[in-house]
């Protein structure tokens, strides 16, 4: 979704998944480039500026911060605050931004269902600001329109999850 919405935004992108040898429901990678300029690099993602961790539990259990530069942002679901995640996370104070949104509760609440993309993609126009949050809802909520194209109450709720992801992202 994010990928789609940039390239819409006139950004250029990459996006692309990394699958391990893992087990059905163990934890994986995806990853997006997005720039004004068009994207010469074909690797890996090793320093990404932004985190997003849509499994809480994963904090801790694996280095979800790996990368991370000083200034990066890392954005997880979960009603917890963002000091308390911090000192999960174990980053020392200066390293990162440290943004939560109960992405679960939102998801549960508007869609029926814990789906928790949706309005992480809201919260995460606020923490990062890679497109211009109206410019990101109106290019989604078309998207939203082609796929859903005889669900319109699909849409309302889709678009009421991120503008509450929006709006409910707490940071440092």
């Amino acid at each position: 979704m994010l990928a789609e919405a940039a390239a819409a935004a006139g950004k250029y992108v990459q996006g692309f998944p990394e699958y391990g040898p893992e087990r059905m429901g163990a934890p994986m990678l995806a990853f997006n480039r997005i720039g004004d300029e068009p994207i010469y690099v074909y690797s890996g993602v090793k320093s990404p500026r932004v985190v997003i961790v849509l499994d809480p539990t994963l904090v801790g259990k694996s280095d979800v911060t790996a990368g991370l530069p000083d200034d990066g942002v890392i954005l997880i679901n979960t009603a917890r605050e963002p000091a308390e995640m911090r000192a999960r996370l174990k980053l020392p104070p200066g390293k990162g931004k440290v943004f939560t949104v109960d992405a679960s509760r939102i998801s549960l609440d508007t869609l029926g269902r814990d789906i928790p993309n949706t309005p992480m993609m809201g919260a995460l126009m606020r923490a990062a600001g890679l497109i211009a949050y109206e410019q990101f809802l109106q290019v989604t909520e078309e998207q939203l329109h082609h796929k859903f194209r005889n669900r319109p109450e699909l849409v309302d709720a889709n678009v009421k999850a991120i503008r509450r992801g929006y709006e409910e992202v707490r940071g440092e």
